[in-house]
């Protein structure tokens, strides 16, 4: 059919003309709660002010995903993976520095949300399949975000039940959503928030006073809070000011935290047991050692952290056997070896661990007997266990019941 210019669209025009205005403007029933007209007055939200604390928020995110990817690949790693045995303290500061972004990262997503927050009730809702995907894209990247801080922040309380998951596999793979959701923000954001960055910026006070400096400056204030008052549990000088801080780093048996009990582990009596023995088995030899033989070995003291992804660390003055020397007995070399130590321990994701080579054979990683001169408490591993430097604690193993020479190389 040919159409004359100036002839009225027929058929489908009453459908389209109400399709039209309902894309022009929400029905009058949805006209409430955010789909007010001026629902959100306050002249504080701009792309600049969004542009400004989502770069603060990619640093943050990528701090915590570099510095999450680290402790995963220590505690899980694959056959490329190399984590050196010093310097003593590099996980120490690498937990701890992605627990404290972590946390400072708190109101730094408030304020991100709050500032975009209207945008989630724009209308038309949907303008296009593009623009479907892309408020798809912003709700996953939310939705994510959220879920890492919140997970996060339970884990550093150890209130994991309501977590229905395993926190470390679902932290960490969440960490990857967030991370290719970002990129793809980024992405499609970056001309708008290039221009909003270099424009002129343009003063307006809320209406209580309050400007878009003073906004950006209470919420680095807030992180900074956060930051003081929960970064010593890792940091000691500063503990005594760690009031938000679920650990103190002295607080505990013989002056250090535990978070495994021997009760809750279920080895209190079996490591009381007069019959105890360490075995020790190597490719040539098996040794079995009771508490006397083990006391009787060459013993050696360091001065090492337990550092936990928790995001707490405190030293220690830890003497005991070096386990090269356990491996050297069994009749194998210790500088080509790893090794199996596994607890007394009956269940639990981390009754075991694997030394890898790197760590047995430095003279620091011992088999340890006593801490600050006394024997090991039950809660810190009666009768003995591992204390490596540059370890997570979870793979710092108490309770050692036995050594297994793994491989040579």
């Amino acid at each position: 059919m040919v159409r004359h210019a100036g002839t009225p669209v027929t058929g489908r025009t009453p459908a389209l003309r109400r399709l039209a205005q309902w894309l022009s403007a929400p029905p009058e029933a949805l006209r409430r709660g955010p789909l007010l007209p001026g629902r959100f007055p306050s002249a504080l939200r701009s792309t600049r002010l969004t542009s400004q604390v989502g770069i603060a928020l990619a640093v943050t995110f990528t701090v915590c995903f570099v510095t999450g990817l680290i402790s995963h690949l220590v505690q899980h790693p694959p056959d490329w993976f190399w984590w050196p045995s010093r310097p003593v303290g590099l996980y120490r500061f690498t937990q701890g520095l992605h627990v404290a972004t972590g946390l400072a990262t708190v109101p730094l997503l408030g304020a991100k949300l709050w500032s975009v927050y209207p945008h989630l009730f724009t209308w038309p809702p949907i303008r296009s399949i593009t623009h479907a995907a892309a408020r798809a894209s912003v709700g996953v990247l939310v939705a994510a975000a959220l879920f890492q801080v919140v997970s996060g922040v339970l884990n550093v309380a150890r209130w994991y039940a309501p977590m229905p998951f395993f926190f470390t596999a679902g932290h960490y793979w969440v960490a990857w959503l967030v991370v290719g959701a970002m990129l793809v923000h980024i992405g499609v954001q970056l001309p708008a928030a290039r221009t909003a960055l270099t424009a002129r910026p343009v003063a307006e006070p809320d209406s209580d006073g309050l400007s878009r400096r003073g906004l950006l400056g209470a919420v680095g204030t807030a992180a900074g809070l956060i930051t003081l008052t929960t970064v010593g549990q890792t940091v000691r000088p500063l503990s005594g000011l760690a009031l938000l801080a679920p650990r103190v780093p002295h607080v505990g048996p013989q002056g250090l935290p535990v978070n495994a009990t021997a009760i809750g582990a279920g080895v209190a009596s079996l490591v009381v047991d007069p019959s105890y023995r360490l075995v020790v088995t190597g490719t040539r030899r098996q040794l079995s050692l009771d508490l006397a033989a083990l006391g009787a070995l060459p013993q050696h003291t360091a001065d090492l952290p337990i550092a936990c992804v928790e995001g707490w660390s405190a030293s220690g003055q830890w003497t005991g056997v070096r386990l090269r020397d356990l491996v050297a007995l069994a009749g194998d070399d210790p500088d080509r070896v790893a090794v199996l130590v596994e607890s007394l321990q009956t269940g639990g994701r981390y009754r075991s661990t694997t030394v890898p080579a790197e760590h047995t054979r430095d003279p620091l990683t011992l088999v340890a007997l006593r801490l600050a001169g006394e024997p090991l408490h039950l809660d810190h591993g009666y009768p003995a266990r591992l204390i490596a430097p540059n370890r997570p604690g979870v793979l710092q193993t108490k309770w050692i019941g036995r050594i297994t020479v793994l491989e040579s190389r």
